[in-house]
């Protein structure tokens, strides 16, 4: 058996890419895992065999260790004082809807997320040619439904064969609830955390939460990583920083949207919230892209518009960062008069050297949606999936923002009927939870007396 995101060999050609983007000197470790066989294409997942030898593997352990040791020339803050320093810009607490408002935009955004994960869910993986080819294939070119394989030609379906795990459940002739997908259980085991540990809860916490409730199996990149160095006797607030280079991938940034929607109008602490579960298997953009995301379903359950939403969750990520420059370029281009497919041609040519599910590339795309839905749920979840990135994780965020912003009351039926109220997961005791049961707590920890909130 060959596990992915944990084998040494795979590791060392992702690490060498991310510690430069860090500024870091690796040129004389890269070219000794070269003259050793090792390949350095990170995007392909590294050019090494698939059984790695004995010495090539042992290599990679130990080029591991060293690429760690080497200095971080601009390292992020440790604590949160250390990061709320670099969001000067965040505003006041916003005015909060009344209960049946508030209850109807957080159904919407649960309601909204699990749709626009499930529209991308088919898809995963597959590159942005290979999306417009099966749709057009099956007569759904531009994109304005569930994807289906009815009529999709038998050679287009060789050429771009469907996720394994998600065609059987998530193609329009078979969607039969929300289907497990790891963009829902983290939401799902967060909302548990929160109930149980409060909006005190430490890192520490979402560690034992994983541990006690996460099957290792699902989890994938930065959260794979964490999960073996919990388990390896690392601390929580060391577990995202040994050997992991998938550090500032999306992982984060999928986690979060539960601390906007229990602290509606209130980005520091949805982004502080976020900033203390993220620390766990991320850094950088890493973490900047979870604080994002939870500033973003932050502002939609308070905000009039997406162009609002998209403003004041700007705010919420450090100046000067790659994350920040991004999702403005993402945004400004949402907003131009640029047509869609020339859009999506720029966010490739600017950032398609990075790896499919890194947070900055994703980040850009979810703003460009955003900007360019005006609102419309059936217009900016599709943009999010046909660039052909991680496209059920920025459906996902796409279609939480959207439908926070929109109610579950201003959602489309044919999204959300098929939903049939439940999502399935892999979590213990949460396998088919009702997504108005799952509403209504959300609003009880957003009106809840928060009598251990740190100061921000």
């Amino acid at each position: 058996m060959r596990l992915t995101w944990a084998q040494p060999e795979d590791l060392v050609p992702h690490e060498i890419v991310q510690a430069r983007a860090e500024g870091k000197d690796v040129d004389a470790i890269a070219a000794r895992w070269q003259a050793a066989g090792g390949g350095l294409d990170p995007v392909r997942g590294g050019a090494t065999p698939d059984a790695a030898s004995d010495e090539l593997r042992a290599l990679a352990r130990a080029l591991l260790v060293e690429l760690d040791e080497v200095p971080t020339p601009s390292p992020d803050p440790q604590d949160w004082a250390g990061v709320r320093v670099l969001l000067n810009a965040l505003p006041a607490p916003l005015p909060v809807p009344r209960d049946d408002v508030l209850l109807d935009r957080i159904h919407g955004a649960w309601a909204g997320r699990s749709a626009g994960c499930l529209w991308g869910k088919p898809v995963e993986k597959i590159p942005r040619q290979g999306v417009e080819e099966i749709l057009r294939s099956t007569g759904r070119w531009p994109l304005e439904d569930y994807f289906t394989a009815r009529g999709l030609a038998p050679e287009v379906a060789a050429r771009w064969p469907w996720n394994r795990r998600s065609s059987v459940n998530s193609l329009v002739e078979n969607i039969d609830g929300m289907p497990e997908d790891d963009d829902l259980n983290y939401p799902l085991l967060n909302l548990r955390v929160l109930e149980t540990a409060g909006r005190g809860f430490t890192t520490e916490d979402i560690a034992q939460a994983w541990l006690a409730d996460l099957p290792a199996g699902r989890t994938f990149t930065a959260e794979r990583i964490a999960y073996r160095n919990l388990l390896d006797g690392y601390r929580s607030d060391e577990a995202g920083r040994v050997r992991n280079p998938f550090r500032e991938w999306i992982g984060a940034l999928i986690r979060t949207d539960v601390y906007g929607w229990i602290n509606p109008g209130d980005l520091a602490e949805s982004a502080r919230q976020a900033w203390t579960d993220a620390r766990l298997s991320h850094t950088g953009n890493g973490l900047w892209g979870a604080m994002w995301a939870a500033a973003l379903t932050s502002a939609s359950l308070v905000a009039a518009s997406v162009d609002e939403v998209l403003d004041l969750a700007a705010r919420a990520v450090p100046a000067g960062t790659a994350l920040a420059a991004a999702i403005a370029h993402g945004a400004d281009l949402g907003r131009s008069s640029t047509e869609d497919a020339a859009a999506l041609d720029e966010l490739h040519a600017t950032y398609g050297h990075l790896h499919w599910v890194h947070t900055v590339n994703n980040a850009a795309l979810i703003a460009f949606a955003l900007a360019r839905s005006g609102g419309d749920f059936v217009r900016g979840v599709p943009l999010a999936v046909i660039a052909g990135w991680d496209t059920d994780s920025a459906g996902a965020t796409v279609g939480s923002v959207l439908g926070g912003l929109a109610g579950r009351s201003g959602l489309p039926a044919r999204f959300i009927d098929p939903l049939r109220n439940r999502i399935a997961t892999s979590l213990p005791g949460l396998d088919g939870v009702a997504i108005d049961d799952l509403a209504r707590r959300t609003v009880d920890l957003a009106r809840r007396t928060a009598d251990l909130l740190p100061a921000r």
